[in-house]
């Protein structure tokens, strides 16, 4: 029997690092370092998520026969960020100190870290980064081929490129340089606007329906875009190719405000900004596909890097009927590049066939029942243990009204979004749900709303969409005679971030949905990622014993066991000291 290629792909020292496991051509193990360290888009080498898919596996790092990282750090280094610093100098003294010592210390020297901090003594493989973004998506997608389309902050140089996927080849055409960036103009708003750059762009995206785009003209000044969708940035606007911050006075100037402070209130002209940049961003998106498939023709499209998981853009390119379908990488962002060096490595270096289509993305950890339970009995924590039946027939029960409920069940998603196994999920038919999640659950913007999840066969009773969505990366309308029906999960541009589910994909979820269906009539309900704001999704028991003893959710589920919070509060008040001294938020 011929040995299995075990190919190990890795993403960090940026954003959200990863490490996915491949052997022969199938993923094996995905993961995002985050959900072990609990450091929201921790950038570290991913040591724990490579001795989580390893110990998955039941391998070690001699039987890894290659290792890939999604970008080319000298090419970077030594082509961009020292020519980047030449050309603005003296501007860029302080951040090129800043930069330097990063560089020095820790980015270039990457295959060292990797055979040191992983123990691997063997070949690492350097794959463009928007290869990675593009490999990810493509070779996932199950097309024979596909116009390809990725767009982020930035690579090596290229912020966007497009190109075209055939069989087991994959080649970009063209590409767009630093400092010009649709990704970095995003997350220059987004600054300005008061958020977290690398983390709250998707606040900015639900912030949009709440304005109007009354900034367009100023948005044009910043950004020359042509026909073809190529663009140019007007760089005297922006101070990140030389400073530590995204935007300057000029920046302030141009829109008549200050930036705004984290934290401080929400003003109308913060949403109409918010407004004008969404509409941008989409205009451009429709134009760069548009002519990506003018010169790369298919009837597919694949998409990938950051901006790919802006849902509004991506489901605006969908109703446009440009294609006949288009498949987004679920783990779009930097955590996706893992999976992109990977399946490069596996289709050039080892002639591989081609993965089937992504179907699901469960791909992380998984505890028993018997370590469940082992566990909630360990810290003497009050419950009840049900079979699979009994489960759901007493949870959907408990969805009906007020209830919030954590739910935890098998193998953790890979990607940003909780698809059903860790995940918060409440009646979306009852709006108040809508407030309590967002301010006593999640402690967070009360703007921020909230994805359904609804029975894939169902989909076109509630929205406008013909087709399945499992990843949430598809925006569409809530069918108005439906809007008053499901309120909480409705936006107040009458929109949704849809994710079906099918039984195939994820069984226990689906029948929860299903029996909920049979209950109320309605096969839609609110699917939140279990987590607070500034934390990452839980990984474990614990993590998820955590966040509900420190939230007002009303139950949780992990596996098979239920708990429940007023059974918590009918305990002794030493007890429940107990229980909250074990876990305390970081």
């Amino acid at each position: 029997m011929e040995k299995p290629v075990y190919i190990l792909g890795l993403s960090f020292f940026y954003h959200d690092s990863a490490a996915v496991l491949m052997k022969d051509g199938e993923i094996v193990f995905a993961a995002q370092e985050e959900r072990y360290t609990r450091k929201k888009h921790d950038e570290d080498i991913p040591k724990n998520a490579v001795e989580a898919a390893l110990k998955y596996a039941g391998i070690t790092m001699e039987d890894v026969s290659a290792v890939g990282f999604y970008e080319k750090p000298l090419l970077k280094f030594f082509d961009r960020i020292l020519q980047t610093y030449f050309r603005v100098w003296p501007r860029g003294l302080f951040s090129y100190h800043h930069a330097m010592q990063e560089w020095m210390v820790r980015k270039l020297w990457i295959p060292h870290h990797i055979k040191k901090e992983l123990k691997y003594n063997g070949e690492v493989f350097f794959v463009p980064h928007h290869e990675a973004h593009a490999a990810s998506s493509f070779f996932c997608s199950g097309f024979p081929d596909a116009t390809i389309v990725t767009v982020d902050g930035v690579g090596e140089w290229a912020t966007a490129t497009f190109g075209k996927g055939e069989g087991t080849d994959l080649k970009l055409e063209k590409e767009i340089h630093f400092p010009h960036s649709l990704g970095l103009l995003y997350s220059a708003v987004t600054y300005y606007l008061g958020f977290k750059v690398n983390s709250a762009e998707y606040k900015v995206m639900g912030l949009a329906p709440y304005g109007e785009p009354k900034y367009m003209d100023a948005m044009r000044k910043l950004i020359d875009v042509k026909e073809d969708g190529s663009f140019a940035l007007n760089m005297k606007y922006f101070t990140y190719e030389y400073g530590l911050r995204m935007t300057g006075k000029k920046f302030e100037g141009l829109f008549g405000h200050p930036r705004r402070k984290p934290e401080a209130p929400l003003e109308q002209f913060h949403k109409d900004v918010a407004r004008s940049l969404q509409d941008l961003t989409e205009e451009v998106m429709l134009k760069i596909v548009t002519h990506a498939q003018r010169v790369c023709p298919s009837q597919y499209l694949c998409l990938a890097g950051g901006v790919a998981l802006n849902c509004v853009a991506n489901g605006k390119i969908l109703r446009s009927g440009l294609f006949k379908d288009i498949f987004v990488q679920p783990a779009s962002g930097d955590a996706g590049g893992a999976l992109g060096a990977a399946l490069l490595i596996w289709h050039r270096i080892y002639g591989g066939r081609r993965l089937p289509r992504m179907e699901q993305v469960y791909l992380g950890d998984e505890f028993s029942q018997e370590e469940i339970e082992m566990f909630l009995k360990e810290q003497g924590l009050p419950h009840e243990t049900l079979d699979d039946h009994a489960l759901i027939e007493r949870v959907s029960g408990l969805l009906e009204g007020e209830n919030v409920i954590g739910w935890f069940q098998g193998r953790m998603e890979y990607g940003p979004r909780a698809l059903g196994n860790r995940s918060i999920i409440a009646d979306a038919r009852n709006k108040e749900n809508w407030q309590k999640v967002n301010l006593k659950i999640k402690f967070r913007e009360s703007f921020r709303p909230f994805a359904p999840t609804v029975l894939e066969e169902r989909v076109g009773e509630y929205f406008d969409l013909d087709r399945e969505s499992p990843y949430m990366l598809l925006v569409a309308d809530v069918h108005p005679d439906k809007r008053e029906k499901i309120p909480a999960v409705t936006h107040v541009d009458g929109s949704a971030r849809i994710q079906t589910i099918n039984r195939e994909q994820n069984q226990r979820y689906y029948d929860l949905i299903k029996a909920f269906a049979q209950r109320t009539g309605c096969p839609v309900i609110i699917n939140t990622s279990f987590n607070v704001r500034g934390e990452p999704i839980v990984r474990s028991p614990q993590d998820a014993v955590n966040c509900f003893l420190h939230t007002h959710m009303d139950y949780l589920v992990l596996g098979n066991s239920l708990l429940s919070k007023e059974t918590m509060k009918s305990t002794s008040q030493e007890s429940q000291k107990a229980y909250l001294k074990q876990f305390t938020l970081d």
